[in-house]
């Protein structure tokens, strides 16, 4: 439990790809000895949520732009900080890629995080046509995901690892738009995820604070029924989401009498 508020920062991550020499453009099953250069993180993109500033950081200024471990460092110091990480598809790319480099390095763990994850909200909230970041940042955000029509596709990360400042130029900026896009989408999302994790279970405050966002303007919204009990539900003045109470208003002869469907 914290004294102090919650640190919950915004992030990204960049990697180089995978060089590899295939027989084929369909379907290739590649093998441990065609790998020729593993991959590695390029670049780093962070800001903490509310703060106007996006931190970003990139290995274009090293002689050897596959060498991550100044990347690596700073993302353990970042992760270790955080109380919550966000992030697009955060959970099953960005935070297994760090953790891999993580061990490879020989680095501890960082202090526990939470995660969560746009990619998931999107899904579970809503029937969007694209849950990919570049439909969402156009459809929830003032952005829209950075198109790098100078280098497109791959021909960023071709450009970037062959040493073109320009096209490093873009990499910043594509990386530090998505970073702030996320932000943007995790905020207008944030009311109608029902799986938002509870932030106030990890503040030492004792006032009555809402769930996602720890404003402690909520007003009474009448009540929230499950199949065997009736709770106070509120809403939240600060970002717009209900919450409700733990204890039921529900009498013992209320409770006695309530069946259930078998």
């Amino acid at each position: 439990m914290s004294t102090a508020p919650l640190t919950i920062i915004t992030g990204d991550i960049e990697t180089s790809p995978i060089i590899a020499k295939v027989w084929g453009l369909f379907k290739q099953n590649v093998g441990l000895n065609q790998i020729e250069q593993d991959w590695s993180i390029m670049s780093i993109a962070f800001k903490y949520l509310g703060a106007s500033k996006v931190y970003y950081n990139d290995v274009s200024g090293q002689d050897d732009l596959r060498d991550d471990a100044a990347m690596v460092m700073l993302l353990w110091q970042m992760c270790d900080e955080a109380d919550v990480m966000i992030g697009q598809n955060f959970r099953r790319f960005d935070a297994k890629k760090m953790a891999a480099r993580w061990i490879e390095y020989g680095l501890p763990p960082p202090s526990p995080y939470i995660i969560i994850d746009t990619l998931e909200m999107a899904k579970a909230s809503a029937a969007f046509t694209s849950n990919k970041q570049d439909w969402l940042s156009q459809k929830l955000t003032a952005l829209s995901k950075e198109h790098h029509d100078e280098f497109p596709g791959m021909e960023l990360w071709n450009e970037c690892l062959k040493g073109n400042p320009k096209a490093w130029r873009c990499m910043r900026k594509y990386n530090i738009r998505d970073v702030a896009g996320c932000e943007e989408m995790y905020l207008a999302l944030r009311p109608h995820y029902p799986f938002h994790p509870n932030l106030a279970a990890y503040t030492a405050s004792e006032d009555m604070q809402c769930t996602r966002c720890l404003s402690t303007d909520l007003v009474h919204a009448g009540s929230k029924f499950t199949n065997v009990s009736e709770y106070k539900q509120y809403r939240c003045g600060g970002c717009g989401g209900f919450c409700r109470d733990r204890y039921t208003l529900n009498s013992k002869a209320k409770r006695r009498s309530l069946l259930m469907s078998q």
